[in-house]
């Protein structure tokens, strides 16, 4: 009786932005033959039928791809279109076979035959490549937000850099130094130069219109008072820092209406998966698209044991001997272990000026944990988990969570009378 990975021919495959390199091995890691091709989708059926003569009567191809998101994700959807067996290969698998091999130059056919010996040996365990198009869409779209918050944060440091010199006090002016009001005026009088011969009420105008009526004039009062206790600020080339300062605000207005329009399509996108994840008070769009985006489809993960391994949510065993002992995991995705953390520090904290608790049973949870003895951390850990099976089934039976009624935060009980 044939072994079943006698059936297949391994094809590993190292992609690249113009071209793609591939080796083809059998089942007993005999090299049968390589072949280089260019990456564009109307050179695939010819690669296809050029490594033909490379496959016996009886056998079918399996692929290995290094990936299956970026330069090599055209050729994964090419493959599974034409239902040939499509395996996605850590870069990291590759690169330890490299290793274990000695083999101390990297070139791409060392890579694309790494990537078929890692196909061979771990052919059970890799996982299906299925690139479909909604996901990879999603994906970018969520990362080029993540890339537009970035950009905002260092924008808004670089702000700051210009205004501690301009004006010593601003950090009492507004308590956002994103806010609309803030950046207007601060667009409007870069520096105190420009704010020489405004009245109080002219600058409580400015402050009551952006504001709907909520600033006015006792924080004009407020401000011009703080900019003549600083003193005169002018420098050399002050123009040119007013410039800047001008500059940067309206990259971070663009920036911000970029934001604005990203968040709508991630709303309308959402509809598409039918995931009811914000239906628990705590998760919205863009922590419900930010789960989707590093989770994928959810029927990759047969269990929520195997998804909070996957992020790095389970701990590890250590065990030789009599000694067994379970620490924290430092691997994982570290994005999505992010999320399942802000997460569970929202659901178990109260929120808002009246301290309310939105969620009583992660709240009692948290504090159960703590008095068994856990640290903060650890009791937190114990939060993530119960969210990883809580999320996974919303997402694999696409349920929505039933929310518990909002309380009132505890009273402490009443002093003793002496």
């Amino acid at each position: 009786m044939n072994h079943p990975k006698m059936k297949y021919v391994y094809v590993g495959i190292d992609s690249h932005r113009e071209t793609h390199y591939a080796v083809i091995l059998n089942c007993f890691y005999e090299k049968l033959g390589e072949i280089s091709f260019l990456n564009a989708p109307n050179a695939f059926p010819e690669f296809i039928k050029s490594i033909g003569k490379y496959k016996p009567k009886g056998t079918a191809f399996a692929f290995g791809l290094e990936d299956v998101s970026a330069y090599g994700r055209t050729l994964a959807v090419f493959l599974a279109d034409k239902k040939y067996l499509v395996k996605h290969v850590n870069a990291s698998l590759v690169a330890s076979e490299r290793k274990s091999r000695n083999i101390l130059h990297k070139t791409d056919a060392v890579d694309a035959e790494c990537a078929a010996r890692v196909l061979l040996s771990r052919f059970d365990e890799l996982p299906d490549a299925d690139p479909q198009d909604k996901f990879w869409v999603f994906s970018h779209l969520v990362a080029r937000r993540r890339l537009m918050v970035k950009m905002n944060i260092m924008l808004k440091n670089h702000l700051h850099s210009f205004l501690t010199n301009h004006y010593p006090s601003y950090i009492k002016f507004f308590k956002n130094l994103d806010g609309d009001t803030s950046l207007l005026f601060y667009e409007t009088y870069p520096s105190p130069s420009k704010l020489k011969g405004v009245t109080v009420e002219e600058l409580a105008e400015l402050l009551e219109s952006q504001s709907a009526m909520i600033l006015g004039r006792a924080r004009a009062i407020e401000i011009l008072e703080l900019v003549k206790r600083d003193g005169d600020t002018t420098t050399d080339f002050q123009e040119v820092r007013d410039l800047a300062v001008q500059s940067t605000i309206r990259q971070i207005k663009n920036n911000t209406q970029e934001l604005n329009s990203i968040d709508a399509i991630l709303e309308e996108m959402l509809k598409n998966f039918d995931y009811k994840l914000t239906s628990m008070r705590g998760i919205d769009t863009v922590t419900a698209a930010y789960l989707i985006a590093e989770i994928g489809d959810i029927s990759k993960f047969p269990t929520p044991a195997k998804l909070a391994r996957y992020a790095g949510i389970a701990p590890v065993t250590y065990s030789s001997g009599q000694t067994n002992i379970q620490y924290a995991n430092q691997r994982g995705n570290r994005r999505l272990n992010s999320i399942f953390y802000k997460l569970a520090v929202r659901v178990s904290m109260t929120a808002g000026r009246n301290n309310k608790i939105l969620n009583p049973y992660f709240y009692e949870y948290y504090r159960q944990k703590l008095q068994s003895g856990k640290t903060k951390s650890q009791a937190f850990k114990c939060v993530e988990r119960r969210l990883v099976n809580i999320i996974w089934s919303m997402m694999t039976h696409k349920t929505e969570y039933i929310n518990p009624p909002v309380l009132d935060p505890p009273k402490p009980p009443p002093e003793k009378s002496s």
